[in-house]
């Protein structure tokens, strides 16, 4: 197990628990990740590691997103009718995510 270091500080993060978190997939399937914390025993500050399958405060499944970004996606695309809206879509375009490689 690779231990884990905080950004601000350069301490060992100790595991502090778990949270849930919602992404929305392929055909509105919606399921539930567990998203692990850590904690700084110095600076006190709270650190999450997200799996690759998401990206930080996206709802979304990082494939759709990406998908959406690199042009694959759009709001023509089949089984992708009932999410995410036009506006969505555009939003995440013009913040240009990068998609993860």
């Amino acid at each position: 197990m690779d231990k884990k270091i905080c950004e601000k500080c350069g301490a060992v993060l100790k595991h502090y628990d778990r949270v849930t978190r919602i992404v929305k997939g392929k055909g509105g399937v919606k399921s539930y990740i567990h998203v692990e914390r850590y904690r700084c025993p110095k600076c006190k500050t709270i650190h999450r590691f997200l799996p690759e399958c998401v990206h930080p405060y996206k709802q979304y499944d990082a494939e759709i997103i990406d998908g959406v970004i690199e042009g694959l996606i759009d709001s023509d695309t089949l089984g992708f009718e009932d999410y995410p809206c036009e506006m969505t879509m555009k939003r995440w375009r013009s913040h240009n995510l990068t998609p993860k490689i």
